[in-house]
């Protein structure tokens, strides 16, 4: 007996050791710099203003040529235009080249970006990490231009946009004409460091693992959200948390400090099945806070958001034999957080 028992607490401490050599390995920076990914970030903000400065028709057919669906999906869609089959949206565009608004707007666009150097460093990293996980991926192309105030982001066939006039600072002179349709609130979010995290969130959810429509309940969307953050986690390893769900340092404390009386407040309320959009938006929606918890409007908004990441984390750190492909096609919310054994304290 004896024999056995130590040959079983043998195994037992390999085992355990694997668990652990596992877990630790999950959060190890993996070394991508062989992955043959260089992102060179396209100034079509540049390229576009060449219908200001020279002839239109054949500078038009230059882009066209260089940017394919974009310049035709940016014409219609972005500047409603007009489609680009005809010369028509030439006379769309020669007022909006010669106001003073767009002259602007290329003046401090291009004062904040002489250059995307930093950005393309970074969505380098962000990008071969996806292919290190998602090897048949093929990586989109990746346009700089001017969204006119819409769009940090778009995601399109083969590309995805950065709007480099929401990524101006939080101090923009612009900003304040545009609060009906961006709040005060997430100005701070409009700055150089946040378009890594945007872009890989964008592909994140419109390309790569879009919502489904049966996605209903709270729980549904919670452990959603989670995972497209822990897809950042792993794509991003050195963006801070507070960037990537876009809360202050002050919110993500607010966050750790009363995750219980989070978790405590979905139960009480019977939120976690809850499928009314209006009682689900106010846990999972943009907003400056929670008006439900904390005093003097201190509590952070999106709360089901930041719960679904712990609960995603906690799953994950559980089962270190689940792959990151194996966790983002995983759709069995319910599954997720019954075995991530999810219990703050």
């Amino acid at each position: 007996m004896i024999p056995s028992f130590y040959k079983f607490k043998q195994i037992y401490v390999v085992f355990i050791a694997l668990l652990l050599f596992a877990a630790c390995g999950r959060s190890k920076k993996i070394d991508v710099s062989n992955i043959p990914i260089d992102v060179k970030i396209e100034r079509f903000d540049h390229d576009f203003d060449g219908l200001r400065t020279k002839p239109m028709e054949p500078q038009a057919m230059l882009l066209i040529k260089k940017y394919n669906m974009f310049f035709a999906d940016y014409v219609q869609r972005i500047l409603e235009a007009g489609s680009i089959r005809d010369t028509g949206y030439f006379n769309v565009l020669r007022p909006v080249f010669a106001g003073r608004a767009y002259n602007d707007v290329k003046h401090d666009v291009d004062s904040v970006y002489p250059n995307m150097q930093k950005q393309e460093a970074e969505l380098t990293d962000a990008f071969r990490r996806i292919k290190y996980y998602y090897p048949k991926k093929t990586m989109p192309k990746v346009y700089a231009f001017f969204s006119g105030f819409k769009a940090q982001t778009v995601v399109g066939d083969k590309y995805v946009g950065i709007g480099l006039d929401l990524f101006l600072g939080a101090d923009s002179r612009f900003y304040p004409a545009i609060i009906e349709t961006f709040p005060h609130y997430m100005y701070r979010r409009f700055t150089p460091q946040y378009i890594a995290p945007k872009v890989v969130e964008s592909i994140a959810k419109e390309d790569m693992f879009p919502e489904s429509d049966n996605d209903k309940t709270l729980l549904s969307k919670m452990v959603y959200n989670g995972k497209i953050l822990y897809f950042m986690d792993q794509i991003l390893p050195d963006v801070p948390d507070s960037v990537k769900i876009g809360y202050t340092a002050q919110q993500l404390k607010w966050c750790t400090d009363f995750k219980s009386t989070i978790w405590a407040y979905m139960l009480e309320q019977n939120l976690l099945y809850e499928t009314d959009d209006m009682k689900t938006n106010t846990m999972i929606g943009e907003a400056p806070f929670t008006p439900q918890l904390g005093d003097h409007n201190e509590s952070a908004p999106k709360l089901g958001v930041w719960t679904g990441w712990q609960i995603v984390r906690e799953y994950m750190e559980r089962h270190p034999e689940v792959t990151l492909p194996e966790l983002m096609i995983n759709n069995d919310a319910q599954k997720i957080l019954t075995e991530s054994k999810y219990r703050p304290k």
